[in-house]
């Protein structure tokens, strides 16, 4: 299906004039003052993982793949790659850790996640924009150390690294955003 390269969002699978299928890890537009607005779309080739940047006039037309989006629910992760299973017809699908990259981090049992289909084969992945874990290990809370713009780094249940404000201890519960990794509150529980 053709597009507007402007309407290009991250996550997208685009199918270019080589046939391959690239899914889409950035897309930026720019307007300059003078001259022909443009984006630029950083991707990853699905077959291989070769990354590559193209430049197209906002208005260009660019394919997208037809891939299907479906909910499935996260359940293991074992040599062979991550198990989700579809939440309608309960069919199984293997996921390899390239195509989840580093947000295979953030994964938790039972979580409800999108995966986008391409001739039966996981091309993409989209998590809950944030997810909750508890803080395993960070320094301990300067006295007089109030400046909200201070950080220090913890790390979270999952072993993955984060910078959060001074006052959060070991043993607090935070969300924090999978795209990025970044600490955003601390969690109502």
């Amino acid at each position: 299906m053709k597009v507007i390269a402007s309407s290009i969002r991250k996550g997208n699978i685009l199918e270019r004039e080589d046939g391959q299928l690239y899914v889409v890890l950035s897309a930026e537009s720019f307007h300059p003052g003078k001259g022909t607005p443009t984006t630029q779309i950083d991707m990853r080739r699905l077959s291989d993982g070769v990354k590559t940047t193209d430049r197209y006039k906002t208005t260009e037309q660019v394919e997208r793949a037809f891939v299907e989006d479906h909910d499935h629910s996260y359940l293991y992760n074992d040599a062979d790659g991550y198990h989700f299973m579809n939440t309608e017809s309960y069919e199984q699908v293997q996921v390899s850790e390239d195509v989840l990259g580093n947000q295979a981090a953030y994964l938790q049992e039972g979580m409800k996640c999108q995966l986008s289909m391409f001739n039966g084969i996981c091309v993409a992945i989209s998590l809950p924009a944030r997810v909750t874990f508890e803080i395993v290990e960070t320094e301990p809370a300067m006295k007089g150390q109030t400046a909200s713009s201070s950080f220090k780094p913890a790390k979270l249940s999952n072993g993955a690294r984060v910078m959060v404000p001074p006052h959060i201890a070991v043993g607090t519960r935070v969300v924090v955003q999978t795209e990025d990794g970044s600490y955003v509150e601390r969690a109502k529980d």
